[in-house]
Order: structure tokens, then sequence, then C-alpha cells
């Protein structure tokens, strides 16, 4: 078992968890995620790693509640332990100094790009980040990306903290006035990633963006996490979930995400409705 030793409440739909895992944490490296079950019965879902902290074995991951095992795993309380905890999953970022580069984080797509970002400050680099939410109130880890970050931007939709607006209008800017940008990360909802890979395109800036929402199983296995990238099927879970930016098949990945959604929707309604009573 493994045991939730801190929880924190972001907002009424985002939650913090650090979980007792050692082996993972001893591995673990910006860019990669774990899945989790919270019990026998439950199903195993991927989540991306927020943090990891290698002295007290424990990892750290962010989630927003959106179906119904989000719902259940956000009941929890510290104390309480999960099932299963398998990880860390997935290929590492790539990380070298590459000397300016920028890191957009959207939403809790802000939680799995503050590890790159450390990642890429250590290795020398000129780290610009921006962050952004629909509203102040849906924003996280403000300070802990400026601690990473040579300079960090803020946007929300809304305008109701920082730039009144998206990532995208900030990252045109950072592209436009400061150049020599070597590369660009964009983690986020899938039409926010899709964004960021449009405004970096004419720069001809190399983007790379994390394909782990439309992660199911995290093993490859049941291939829903297909993905074209130039023209070749890759599995977000196995290949990734990072990947060029510019090579993805962003119509595909967005059908695939609607599907998702769709499904997720069915199964909530089942379970608000009591489940199966068939006996």
């Amino acid at each position: 078992m493994y045991r939730i030793v801190r929880k924190e409440v972001m907002s009424p739909v985002i939650k913090l968890m650090e979980i007792e895992a050692p082996e993972v944490a001893a591995k673990a490296q910006a860019g990669q995620f774990i899945i989790l079950r919270i019990d026998e019965e439950g199903e195993r879902i991927p989540l991306t790693i927020a943090d990891f902290d290698r002295t007290r074995g424990t990892i750290t991951t962010i989630f927003q509640e959106v179906g119904y095992t989000t719902r259940r795993l956000g009941t929890l309380e510290a104390g309480d332990a999960l099932a299963d905890f398998v990880g860390p999953l997935g290929q590492p970022s790539e990380i070298a100094n590459y000397g300016r580069v920028v890191c957009v984080g959207g939403g809790v797509g802000v939680a799995p790009v503050y590890p790159i970002a450390r990642a890429l400050k250590e290795a020398g680099n000129e780290v610009i980040s921006i962050i952004g939410a629909r509203t102040k109130e849906l924003l996280i880890w403000e300070d802990e990306m400026r601690a990473v970050s040579s300079e960090l931007l803020v946007a929300t939709d809304d305008g109701s903290y920082g730039h009144h607006g998206f990532v995208t209008d900030l990252l045109k800017q950072v592209l436009e006035e400061r150049g020599n940008v070597a590369r660009v990360w964009g983690i986020g909802p899938v039409v926010m990633m899709r964004a960021v890979a449009e405004t970096t395109r004419p720069f001809g800036v190399p983007t790379i963006v994390s394909m782990n929402p439309i992660m199911v199983d995290g093993t490859g296995m049941c291939g829903a996490c297909r993905v074209s990238v130039g023209g070749e099927t890759k599995f977000a879970c196995v290949d990734g979930p990072e990947f060029d930016g510019h090579q993805v098949d962003w119509q595909l990945a967005l059908r695939r995400m609607n599907m998702y959604r769709e499904e997720e929707e069915r199964i909530l309604k089942f379970h608000e409705g009591g489940g199966c009573k068939c006996h």
C-alpha cells in the first residue's frame, strides 16, 4: 500500500497529493508519469509527476477532478493508502543546456511543467516560464514556478490576474521581442498545446508537447493513446508522452479526446445513478 502523506486542496476541483513511493521517487525524472489504483476494484489511471523527493521517498501529483475515478481520488485524505502505484513510466524529457528556453503550462499542465523547468534551470538554461488558467482561482504553483525560472509571466483568460488573455499571447511576445529561443515546452489541454505549436511554427522553434491527456492505461496495451506524429503511429504512454508539437496530428488527437470525454461522462452518470441495478 502507498500512503498519502500530504493533501492540499488547490481549488474546488484541483487537488495535490504527496504519496510515499520510495522506489518510484528514486528513479523519477522530469516528463514522466505514474499509474495508480485506489483499491482492488478501481481502474488504473495515469497521472503526471509534479515533483519527486528522493530523500523523503515521495512523489507529488496534481490532478483535476474530471471523471469518476479522479473524483473518488479527491475524497481521500492524508493517512489513506492507495492499492497500486506504478512508475516512473514514459520517456523522460531531453534535458540539456540549450540556452534560452520557454516553458508554457496551462491549467493543471503547470504541474508537469515544473520539474521540466527546474531540470532545465539546473542544466544552465535561461528559463522563461509562462503559466495560465481560465481565472485566478484556478492558477496553480505560481511561487513554485517562479523559484525555478529566470522569469515568470502569468495570464488568465478572464483577466482576473496577470495578462488578460492566453498564454500564447505572451509566448508570441517573447518570441518576437527576445529572439534566440532554442526550444519551447508546452503542457496543458490539447487545444492549448496545439495553439502553442502553431504559435512557434512561424518562428521555427522546436516545440515539445506532452500528450498525457490522451493516455488511458499507461502501458500501450490498450492502444487508446495512439497519436500520429509525422505520419507515424506512436503510443503516448510508451513512446512519449513528449513529442514534436509541429509533427502531431492535432485533429486526430482532439477527436480522440472528445471520444474519451463522452465515455467519461457516461461512466460518471452511471455511478451517480447508483451503478448497476441488475441484481
